[in-house]
């Protein structure tokens, strides 16, 4: 028998193999292809109402946007033009008072729940940190009511008591995870010099920490300022400038929850011209969030 003879199946098979091999590069190309549009899919499906909410507000708020919107308080019933002057200093009078009250609480939240964690009272501490961080917002906002409303009134007072029990889970869980981050040989670095266990907690680990938690204080700012629910039941509805803490000021999320359904359009205008600032607010937030952390990886 002849030589070719022999190897005439080995060609074959050889041409099948190379047959199959092309046919399984073009199914998983194919594949391949089938999952970066079905990806690109979803993701246009999970933009598209998060830019159809920011292109309605942007379209219906701008229109609103002029210099007596920012420096003359709410109109009263049937007046044309006003602002939100008097809410947007009620706002950042409301988120301020809220964090010099639960930034600190956070803050040391989480460096006992990280540094401190062996201690029997830790678990509790961090399911009490769960609970109030999954709490709805109007529960605390009714605690509030009980606890200040009910002895001195609706006040500045109140609604940021409510708004800073929300903060104090998000700031300690941001400081818990961000003290994790620090390497251990620089604590150890530290306690090996002499330095008390508190010190280096402070002056060592929360320092090298210090962007991580800017970062969760910058989150709880951004959900409080949003809130609407705890402010409306500890303030209540006030149109007026800020008069002190034992008395309510305006507030541009309750003027949006507010003027929104009323008949007047100046009103409705004004709606959608504090929703505008408030999201521009909370997307400022968000990019200087973004900042501080590609800082923090580089």
């Amino acid at each position: 028998m002849r030589q070719a003879d022999y190897l005439a199946p080995c060609e074959g098979s050889r041409r099948c193999h190379e047959g199959m091999t092309k046919l399984h590069e073009w199914f998983r190309r194919l594949n391949d292809k089938l999952v970066h549009v079905l990806v690109y899919l979803a993701l246009i499906a999970a933009l598209t109402p998060l830019f159809s909410v920011l292109w309605e507000v942007f379209r219906r708020g701008i229109s609103a946007i002029n210099l007596d919107f920012f420096i003359k308080p709410t109109p009263a019933v049937g007046e044309v033009g006003g602002g939100v002057a008097n809410a947007i200093q009620g706002t950042l009078i409301t988120i301020g008072l809220a964090s010099l009250i639960g930034v600190p609480i956070g803050i040391i939240t989480g460096i006992f729940l990280s540094e401190y964690s062996e201690a029997k009272l830790s678990s509790f501490v961090r399911l009490f940190n769960e609970l109030l961080n999954g709490m709805p917002s109007i529960v605390i906002g009714l605690f509030a009511y009980t606890l200040i409303v009910t002895k001195i009134g609706f006040s500045v007072a109140a609604a940021s008591f409510a708004l800073a029990l929300i903060m104090i889970p998000i700031v300690s869980r941001a400081t818990e995870e961000a003290l994790k981050l620090v390497p251990a040989t620089i604590r150890e670095a530290a306690l090996a010099l002499g330095m008390p266990r508190w010190k280096t907690t402070i002056f060592v680990a929360l320092k090298g920490a210090r962007k991580a938690v800017a970062t969760g204080v910058l989150l709880a700012m951004a959900r409080i300022a949003g809130e609407s629910a705890p402010v409306l039941v500890t303030m209540g509805y006030w149109k007026w400038w800020f008069a002190g803490f034992d008395r309510p000021v305006a507030y541009l999320a309750l003027n949006i929850f507010l003027f929104a359904k009323s008949p007047f359009e100046n009103w409705i205008a004004l709606a959608w011209g504090s929703a505008l600032i408030l999201v521009v607010i909370i997307l400022g937030i968000n990019v200087v969030v973004r900042l501080l952390m590609r800082e923090k990886r580089l």
